[in-house]
């Protein structure tokens, strides 16, 4: 019987933790799953539901806009922003993951590159009308969200929406308890990507689409 793919993902993660190397874990993941030995847990073939819920609910109309997915994998999410006709940038830390971006979307209408989150290039502060957060903040230690929030709000435009889905866990849930990856977001981090000039306008919170057992946060954010 083979491996568990969210055993598989959480050992590499923990390689790569105790070189200390957080986010070196995810290029070691997508290059294990082009080499067909490990399995991506969150590669869907598809657009993430909630995402694809908020476009039918919301209708974005993307021209003349720019959007940029965060932690963009193997590209299903962007592919469908893109066809909402936003100029769509897209990145992963994973050059494994975008080359398998390119792989799956040959002729794509997104952008697709290697970037760090962590430390994004300048031009993109503040640029992006749409800026689509799924799961990628969670994927990093708990100790490193903070960072990466403030660099997530920090991508959005004036007047651009922040869209954030991810894990969601009880905000009395000690962190020395939750054992990841993921290390599922509390309501408190949830608000945490908030600012003076960028509110949180939407916020549900229900069963994950994949599994009922699990609850998701599904936020949405407008910058001043």
């Amino acid at each position: 019987m083979s491996e568990d793919p969210d055993v598989v993902s959480r050992r590499i993660a923990r390689e790569s933790l105790e070189r200390d190397d957080p986010t070196g874990w995810f290029e070691h993941l997508y290059a294990a799953a082009a080499e067909g030995s490990a399995v991506v847990p969150w590669d869907r073939g598809t657009a993430h539901q909630l995402l694809a819920d908020w476009v039918d609910e919301s209708q974005p109309d993307g021209a003349d806009k720019t959007a940029l997915v965060v932690g963009a994998g193997t590209g299903w999410d962007a592919e469908l922003i893109a066809d909402r006709g936003y100029d769509t940038t897209a990145f992963d830390i994973s050059p494994s993951a975008i080359e398998a971006a390119h792989r799956n979307h040959p002729g794509s209408k997104a952008h697709y590159m290697v970037a760090d989150l962590l430390a994004p290039p300048a031009d993109w502060h503040r640029a992006f009308d749409l800026v689509v957060e799924i799961y990628t903040v969670q994927a990093l230690p708990i100790h490193l969200q903070p960072t990466a929030v403030q660099q997530v709000t920090e991508l959005v435009a004036p007047g651009g929406t922040l869209l954030v889905i991810a894990a969601a866990r009880p905000d009395d849930q000690p962190d020395a308890e939750t054992q990841g990856p993921p290390w599922p977001l509390t309501r408190a981090t949830i608000q945490s990507f908030t600012a003076p000039d960028l509110h949180l306008i939407q916020l549900d919170h229900s069963p994950s689409p994949a599994d009922n057992t699990v609850l998701r946060w599904r936020a949405e954010y407008l910058r001043d």
